[in-house]
């Protein structure tokens, strides 16, 4: 072989061997996340909704865009979670809204609205 290949070689494998290493982190840090997720307590909370927002990507050129929708809500504590919410339900919580919330680990399972009855003067 040629010595001019060598350098050439040389960066590809490295390249690969770099980019080998940054998937393994990568899905390592998946696998991780989801097993803690799994291994955490299902956890249903008093909560008010005080933020949503949305994170779009993807969209440029050929590609589709993909939306994520998340919710924060702050506890009686004061303490504050954002969770990652499908986006059938995303349109039902509003800022200000006061129910339970039900999450487990970093997964968004459910939010049940407190309904309170208008009476007559209010």
């Amino acid at each position: 072989m040629d010595a001019g290949w060598r350098p050439f070689l040389f960066a590809i494998v490295l390249v690969l061997l770099i980019g080998s290493f940054v998937f393994v982190l990568v899905i390592g840090k998946g696998v991780f996340a989801w097993g803690s997720d799994n291994a955490a307590e299902m956890i249903t909370i008093s909560c008010k909704v005080v933020d949503k927002r949305t994170k779009v990507s993807g969209g440029s050129g050929d590609f589709s865009a993909g939306t994520a929708y998340y919710a924060a809500f702050e506890f009686v504590d004061g303490s504050l979670v954002e969770l990652r919410m499908p986006a059938d339900e995303f349109g039902l919580p509003v800022a200000g809204d006061v129910g339970e919330l039900t999450y487990q680990g970093t997964r968004y399972k459910g939010f049940e609205r407190h309904m309170h009855a208008s009476g007559a003067g209010s």
